[in-house]
Order: C-alpha cells, then sequence, then structure tokens
C-alpha cells in the first residue's frame, strides 16, 4: 500500500456525488482511468486518485449505477484535483 494510498484513511470524500455516503471510515483511494496511464492489470498513478468514500466508489467503478457515466468521471476528476490540491497544501506532495 503506498504512502498516498494510506492517506485516504479518515478523509473526507473529495469526489461528492449525490449518492456520497459522508462515511470518513470507508474513505479510499479512487484511482482515475486515463488512457495512457494504465492497462488491463495496471492501476493509474496514485497523483490520479481521488478521496472517494465507498458510495461514490461504488458509482466511479460502476458497481452501482445511478448517475450517468460522463457525470461520474466528471465529478471523479473534480475529486482528485481536490484532493491533489489538499496533499499540497499538506506537503504531503511537492511540486
Amino acid at each position: 500500500m503506498s504512502r498516498l494510498t494510506k492517506l485516504a484513511r479518515g478523509r473526507e470524500c473529495q469526489v461528492r456525488l449525490p449518492c456520497c455516503n459522508h462515511n470518513v471510515e470507508t474513505t479510499v483511494l479512487a484511482h482515475y482511468r486515463l488512457a495512457g496511464t494504465c492497462g488491463i492489470g495496471m492501476k493509474p498513478n496514485d497523483l490520479q486518485g481521488a478521496w472517494a468514500c465507498s458510495a461514490c466508489h461504488d458509482e466511479i467503478d460502476r458497481r452501482t449505477r445511478i448517475f450517468e457515466p460522463e457525470f461520474v468521471r466528471l465529478a471523479h476528476a473534480e475529486g482528485v484535483l481536490r484532493t491533489i490540491d489538499i496533499l499540497i497544501k499538506e506537503a504531503a506532495i511537492k511540486l
């Protein structure tokens, strides 16, 4: 488990879909899958991850299909940017 994955524990969900359960005990790092950065059996870099509660993560991974895929991908991408912003402010990552 990477350091950035561990930092997701106990954090507020940054994806914020309408189905969000706001339960910090379920927060994990949800990787954003972008062509050219991942493949079969290969996750993207942890910097391409958003802190997501279990409900948002289920929607991101399409285990649930409550919302349109484009809406979910946008919310996930925004969550990645919010997560990176927090990590920079906390000096967990440096530019």
